[in-house]
């Protein structure tokens, strides 16, 4: 594991020593979004083998995304007063009792119990792996460095069910071995030289978080992932209603959204680097808008997939561009940044299926439409020069 109590010293050398120096931080970028959704595809089997019920078994994405986005709020900035590569390492240990609780559960109490624990130590792990990438990279290649992270977590969403599902069909409980062994050999691995010691545990400020910079970031990052989460789960009922799609079919069009992000990702870090967080921002947010427009409204099966699509492009763009300017507000207290935009997006994330879905049921496409506002707030949030300042006034 990379040597996570790091200084704002860039990392030195070539392309391909800088890589070998960070992947494991790349690798844990993969296990949040991966824990958040393995369950989805084996809900059932977990209901039946633990003699519950698939509406209980359902509350163990709640169990994992609350403590998650609750946590963040405050994890950051005690990952830096406890020092990053020891927090780094304990995370990851009681993540994998985490899991082994989950598996070895004899009841739907205890199996939540775990999902809740596996919830909250990922609250520790998530920013504290931007905030050690944002200072082992160099300026010029942050937001590649950035779009890399939000392709691996890209990948954790995509490829989740996949895994669950083909573990599932052989016992339910296999499915939490495969992130187990990640985060272990994750927790195992020699430390390195990604990042350098930069600061004494307990220097990390709550103050410095108080910046317009900061409050931006957190605003846009809600203001992305609750019409994004929405879309993931609405894309799939309307499939089914107005087009009669299948599970198998279904399942399809809901993995365009992963698998187009996971695609593009490095590419819209690499975007990030030239064109800025605000002039990416605009044009993701364009795209988001467009992307829910084309899903809810779009006449034709086609038009629907290409909705989810176009979201599934815009929501890295986004996510590195709050990354950017959450990192960038505060490098006293990288990790307390990220952590607060990051909570700002995962409670965007758990009130999407809370206050967009029963709108649609009761209005129908023109509720998911309407989608399309959060992305027209964050336009215009954009468009206010003065939010992307510093307190100092300097533009970034």
């Amino acid at each position: 594991m990379s040597d996570l109590s790091s200084s704002g010293s860039r990392a030195r050398g070539g392309r391909a020593e800088r890589t070998s120096r960070v992947w494991p931080l790349y690798a844990g970028g993969f296990l949040g979004p991966y824990a958040g959704t393995m369950v989805t595809p084996i809900l059932h089997e977990v209901a039946d083998g633990l003699d519950s019920t698939p509406e209980a078994a359902t509350a163990a994405v709640t169990a994992y995304m609350i403590p998650f986005a609750a946590l963040l709020l405050v994890s950051g900035t005690w990952t830096e007063r406890w020092g990053r590569r020891r927090t780094m390492r304990a995370s990851l240990a009681v993540f994998v009792l985490a899991s082994a609780l989950c598996a070895l559960a004899p009841t739907i109490e205890t199996f939540l119990a775990g999902r809740v624990l596996q919830g909250a130590t990922n609250a520790f792990t998530t920013p504290l792996l931007v905030a050690a990438i944002s200072d082992s990279t160099p300026r010029e290649r942050l937001g590649r460095a950035l779009g890399l992270f939000a392709a691996m977590q890209a990948a954790g969403q995509t490829f989740s069910p996949l895994v669950s599902g083909v573990s599932a069909a052989v016992d339910w409980r296999l499915a939490f071995v495969f992130p187990s062994a990640v985060a272990l050999a994750l927790a195992l691995l020699p430390p390195s030289e990604a990042a350098t010691a930069r600061r004494s545990a307990g220097r990390a400020s709550w103050r410095v978080l108080a910046n317009r910079r900061l409050a931006t970031a957190a605003a846009l990052s809600f203001l992305c992932y609750l019409p994004a989460m929405a879309l993931t789960i609405i894309a799939i009922l309307r499939a089914d209603e107005r087009f009669g799609l299948g599970p198998a079919e279904r399942g399809l069009v809901g993995a365009g959204f992963g698998i187009a992000g996971l695609v593009c990702a490095t590419t819209l870090g690499r975007l990030l680097d030239r064109l800025g967080p605000r002039r990416l921002g605009l044009a993701m947010n364009v795209l988001l808008a467009a992307g829910l427009l084309t899903a809810a409204l779009g006449p034709t099966l086609t038009l629907l997939v290409c909705g989810v699509v176009l979201t599934g492009i815009a929501v890295p763009g986004l996510r590195s561009t709050v990354n950017s300017l959450a990192a960038g507000s505060a490098p006293s207290n990288r990790a307390g940044a990220t952590s607060l935009a990051l909570s700002a997006q995962f409670f965007g994330g758990a009130l999407a299926p809370v206050l967009c879905v029963p709108l649609y049921a009761a209005h129908g496409e023109p509720a998911f439409a309407a989608t399309a506002a959060a992305p027209a707030l964050a336009i215009l949030l954009l468009l206010s020069g003065r939010l992307l300042t510093t307190d100092r006034g300097a533009p970034r």
